[in-house]
C-alpha cells in the first residue's frame, strides 16, 4: 500500500544495493519510495525461567527507500519464464490424481493475473493458458495442496 500510495504507476522496485547486483543503477536525483521492511531481532536470553533454545525473534519494521525500474538506467532485467513444449497426456494424469485426492478442479478468469490458486480442497487455473503453462500451473497448485493441504505428509 506504501508503494501504491506514493508510486501507483510503480513495477519492479528494489533498493538501492539490489539494483547495483542486477546489473543497474539509480540515476542522479531519483526519489525513493518509502515502505516498511521487517527486521528481526534476538534477544539475549539472560532471563533464568527461559529454557535454553527457546527465545524467539522479535520482528521489528524500519524505514527504507527503494525505487522503481523507471529510475534505474543499466542491463535490461532478465524476463520471467514461460513454459513451453506438450505436455501430452500428463495433464491428463495430474488431473486424475487430482481427483483420487479428493480436490476439485475449476476454471475461472476471477483469479486474474494469477495464472493459478489453491484453497483447500480446491483448485482454479485460469483458463486460456498454453498447454504447457496449464500443466506448469496444475504441477504448481498440486504442490500447494499436497504440501498444506489436510493429508499432510513430510
Amino acid at each position: 500500500m506504501l508503494i501504491a500510495s506514493q508510486r501507483p504507476d510503480a513495477t519492479h522496485v528494489a533498493g538501492f544495493q539490489t539494483w547495483k547486483q542486477l546489473g543497474r543503477f539509480v540515476k542522479k536525483g531519483a526519489k525513493g519510495i518509502l515502505i516498511l521492511a521487517p527486521v528481526l531481532l534476538h534477544k539475549d536470553a539472560e532471563a533464568s525461567d527461559r529454557e535454553e533454545g527457546t527465545e524467539r525473534p522479535v520482528v521489528h519494521f524500519r524505514a527504507v527507500y527503494v525505487f522503481d525500474v523507471a529510475d534505474t538506467d543499466g542491463k535490461p532485467l532478465p524476463e520471467l519464464g514461460n513454459a513451453d513444449g506438450d505436455p501430452s497426456g500428463h495433464t491428463e494424469r495430474l488431473k486424475e490424481f487430482i481427483a483420487s485426492r479428493g480436490i476439485q478442479l475449476e476454471y475461472s478468469d476471477t483469479i486474474y493475473p494469477a495464472q493459478g490458486q489453491y484453497s483447500p480442497g480446491k483448485i482454479v487455473l485460469l483458463p486460456g493458458q498454453c498447454a504447457a503453462e496449464e500443466f506448469a500451473t496444475l504441477a504448481h497448485e498440486t504442490g500447494h495442496a499436497l504440501l498444506h493441504g489436510q493429508d499432510r505428509r513430510s
